[in-house]
Order: structure tokens, then C-alpha cells, then sequence
């Protein structure tokens, strides 16, 4: 295996939690069975405090959470409409966030697939993954190979004929994806250094013309294969942090049971030696008996310590160090992305990671495969689509307030008013916010709405007249 899988699965140990799954002692465990003491840095703490998990977490709910999804924008309504359809038949929304996620450590990749004429996708782990770039196009794919091992028995549970003497050996799976098929190899084991075979039974011939997988890069300061891990500066803080509250939750256990100290010469008792409220320790005159008890200020100083911690940790990798206790009342959306800057900092250019070179990719390459292969929803037949008009329209970070939307109104009237902008750029800036989703219709039903105000004034003004002539 590449280097790279090594590291895309260490990151992925600490964004799951089972980084300290090899260590084989718990954190009280101070001996070994041979009395042998046990480091620290050799026990798994007591106290897991995932600070990677929840940057990760609170970037991926602003990205693509509930209201923040971007709408597929085409230019025409129908076209705008069979996106909206695909999006939620093929829960492309929860495709993405779950990329977005497993991408958070270097890299995602979604698979497209077309079974039955019906589109599917789901997320690829990229640790087994090795993209192939075009050299005279390095942004185009021409190949993705998946490779990784797997023990005989599993793959003879799969359909797979292993030989008896391999069910317990490692054995190489590998598949590719080209721009014209899906190939599968036969699996062989790990010892033998011989070329793959394809697998014909299982290989498929898509015909579409180009790699069906969209390959994602998280941040930006990585390669050409990985982009920047999203927690990596904050993992050794976390890990100090970890430490740090179990020896802390040790010490609060040992401040309920503290050590007895006894001063010989200690009067016998005839038995073992029992510390209870109802049970008294006998000394001789000249021995002595103590408790060696500690107070409470090293765990407030752990704490302290812990608190600064995660600040550092928060502040390193641009996470959300807001505090909602500290907040007294309802806040603006301005207010908000003030206090939120950091964050949306980082969610900024995962917009562009998993936006502009993810989800608009993918929603082209459907696109462009509907030309090719009828595609298929549940209850109708996706039209053909054209993948260049094809585009984003990211929602606002948080939503309105009502103030808000009193002051953008007040602000769109008076622009229109001067002629600095048409009614249909106003339309569409609050579009989002109040789920208009075609702004010409919209826009013709206005003028309806204007012809039918300006009839209406026009009768009621001739009955006035007709009163007033009845009058006179």
C-alpha cells in the first residue's frame, strides 16, 4: 500500500475515536500481570474529548446542513426542476455531507453508477484509491484504481472460489474505473507476484465516455491527490487534552479512597485491615495513622488547563469558539457570521473543495450521462440535461432575522427606486429567503398582481366620480 493510506488511516482512527484501540492497558491499570509498571503514554484514557470530531462536525453542518444545501440553478424551469427531483431521489444532499465528512482527512470521492436505469452514488474510501490524471488535462480523470486486502474467507463468502489452503491468507482485491467500463480483477494472494487477472463476470462496460467518480480535495496546501486534513493542527492538543482529564478524573477517584499511612510500631489487629466509618484503626503508643489526602485546586488547575487548551486547539484549525451561554439575546445574521468568522472561514473554501469541483461535477456528469443512457426517477424520466448551464446557488450562512429582512427590503426598494437595480435582481437576492424558486414566475405574477391593483384603482376611481356627478 502508498504511503498515503497509512496516513488517511491514522487521521481516520482519530476522527472515529479508535486511535487508542492498539493500546492494551486501561488508563487505571498501573501494572502489568508481571508487576511491571505501565507508562502513561501506554494506557488508553478514561476521558475522550473527540475536539477533532466536533470541528469537523460543526464545518460539515454549515456546509450542506438543513437550509444550507445549495439549489442547482439551470436556465430554464423544468431543467431546474428535474435537478431538484434528482437531488432528492438519489439523497445526493446526504451523499455529499457524508463526503464532506470522510474528506475531512485529505480527500472524498463519489461513485456514480447507473443500475436499471436508475442513477446512484456513494462516497469511496480514497485510502484504497489511486487517482490516474490526464497529463495535458491534470483536473480530468483517466483512471481509478481501488486496491486493498482482504482475507480469503470473506472473499469466498462473497461468491469468490478460494482454495481451502488460502481461506486464512491475505488476498489483493482490485477493481478500476476508465472512461468506457468498470473492471473487476480476480483476487490472488498477497504472497504471489503475479500480474491480476480480469474478472469478466463481474466487469462492466459503461460506455460513457468518461471516469465515473468525482474526486474531491478537502483544503487547499496539500497535492495532487490530497488536499489539507481539516483538524491536523488540533489532533496533539486533543490527545494532551485526553490525557490531561483522565489523570485529573484519577485524581478525584483517589480524593474518595485516599492512602492510609500507618507508623510502626501499629498495634495488631489479627486480620486484614479494613477503612470504614465503623471500624477503627488500633496503633500502639508510639505509632501513628494518617490519611494522605490532596485538595480540589489540582483538578480546578486541570481544567484551566484544559480550558486554554481548547481554545489553542479551536483557534489552530479555525473551529467554532463561540459560546452560546455568553450570548443574551437573539442575534442578527450579520451578528452571527461576525461571531462565527473563523469557522466560516474554513467552510468558505470547503464550498469550493466539495461545491464548485464536487457537487456541481457530479450533477454534470449526470447531466452528460443522460444524453448517453436513459436515466430513470421513481415516478418519471429524467430529461435530457444541459451539463454546461448548469450551476450553484449557495444560501445565506444563517438564516434572517425579521429585522433583517426589514432593513434588505428598505435597502432593495431604494436601489430600484434609483435605478441602480432592475426588480429581478431584487427578486432573486431574496429569493432564498422567502422559497421562491422560479423568479420569472414570480416576476409575472407581480405584474398580474400590479395590472390588477391598477384595475381596481381605476374602477373604484370612476365610482367615485359616478357618486359625486349623483351628488352634484
Amino acid at each position: 500500500m502508498p504511503e498515503r493510506a497509512w496516513r488517511i488511516a491514522v487521521l481516520s482512527a482519530v476522527l472515529d475515536g479508535t486511535i487508542y484501540d492498539t493500546l492494551r492497558h486501561g488508563f487505571h491499570d498501573e501494572r502489568t500481570d508481571g508487576g511491571e509498571y505501565i507508562p502513561l503514554r501506554d494506557r488508553r484514557p478514561s476521558v475522550r474529548y473527540n475536539l477533532s470530531r466536533i470541528v469537523v462536525d460543526d464545518t460539515v453542518a454549515l456546509l450542506f446542513g438543513e437550509g444550507r444545501f445549495p439549489a442547482i440553478t439551470a436556465p430554464d424551469k423544468a431543467a431546474s426542476e428535474s435537478m431538484a427531483d434528482l437531488v432528492a431521489e438519489c439523497c445526493i444532499n446526504h451523499t455529499m455531507r457524508a463526503a464532506a465528512f470522510t474528506g475531512s482527512v485529505g480527500s472524498s470521492a463519489v461513485l456514480f453508477r447507473i443500475l436499471r436505469e436508475r442513477p446512484f452514488v456513494n462516497v469511496l474510501d480514497t485510502r484504497f484509491l489511486t487517482p490516474v490524471w490526464d497529463p495535458e488535462a491534470p483536473d480530468v480523470l483517466i483512471r481509478v484504481i481501488e486496491r486493498y486486502k482482504v482475507r480469503g474467507r470473506d472473499l469466498q463468502a462473497r461468491g469468490y472460489d478460494i482454495d481451502h489452503d488460502d481461506l486464512g491468507a491475505d488476498h489483493w482485491f482490485m477493481r478500476a474505473w476508465d472512461a468506457e467500463a468498470e473492471t473487476w480483477f480476480l483476487p490472488q494472494p498477497v504472497h504471489r507476484d503475479e500480474a491480476m487477472q480480469p474478472d469478466p463476470q463481474r466487469s462492466v462496460t459503461h460506455a460513457l465516455g468518461f471516469v465515473p467518480v468525482v474526486w474531491m480535495r478537502n483544503l487547499p496546501s496539500g497535492d495532487d491527490t490530497d488536499g489539507a486534513c481539516t483538524f491536523r493542527p488540533a489532533i496533539e492538543t486533543q490527545i494532551e487534552i485526553e490525557y490531561q482529564l483522565s489523570q485529573a478524573g484519577r485524581g478525584l477517584k483517589y480524593s474518595s479512597d485516599p492512602l492510609l499511612m500507618l507508623r510502626e510500631p501499629a498495634a495488631p489487629t489479627g486480620g486484614p485491615m479494613l477503612r470504614s466509618a465503623s471500624n477503627a484503626v488500633l496503633v500502639s503508643e508510639k505509632g501513628d495513622a494518617k490519611l494522605l489526602e490532596i485538595n480540589g485546586t489540582a483538578a480546578g488547575a486541570v481544567v484551566e488547563y484544559v480550558r486554554a487548551l481548547r481554545e489553542m486547539a479551536l483557534e489552530s484549525c479555525h473551529g467554532n469558539r463561540s459560546n452560546a451561554d455568553k450570548v443574551s439575546a437573539a442575534q442578527s445574521g450579520r451578528a452571527l457570521e461576525l461571531l462565527h468568522q473563523p469557522l466560516l472561514q474554513v467552510t468558505d473554501m470547503l464550498r469550493i473543495s466539495y461545491g464548485t469541483e464536487g457537487l456541481l461535477p457530479l450533477m454534470r456528469m449526470i447531466a452528460a450521462a443522460s444524453h448517453r443512457v436513459p436515466l430513470r426517477l421513481r415516478n418519471t424520466t429524467l430529461r435530457r440535461l444541459d451539463a454546461d448551464s448548469l450551476g450553484l446557488r449557495w444560501p445565506a450562512w444563517f438564516s434572517p432575522t425579521a429585522g433583517d429582512k426589514q432593513v434588505q427590503a428598505t435597502t432593495l426598494t431604494v436601489l430600484r427606486d434609483a435605478g441602480h437595480i432592475s426588480r429581478e435582481t431584487a427578486v432573486n437576492v431574496v429569493a432564498h429567503n422567502y422559497d421562491i424558486e422560479d423568479v420569472p414566475a414570480e416576476l409575472a405574477r407581480i405584474e398580474a398582481d400590479e395590472a390588477e391593483a391598477a384595475e381596481r384603482a381605476v374602477s373604484v376611481g370612476a365610482q367615485v366620480k359616478g357618486a359625486l356627478k349623483v351628488e352634484e
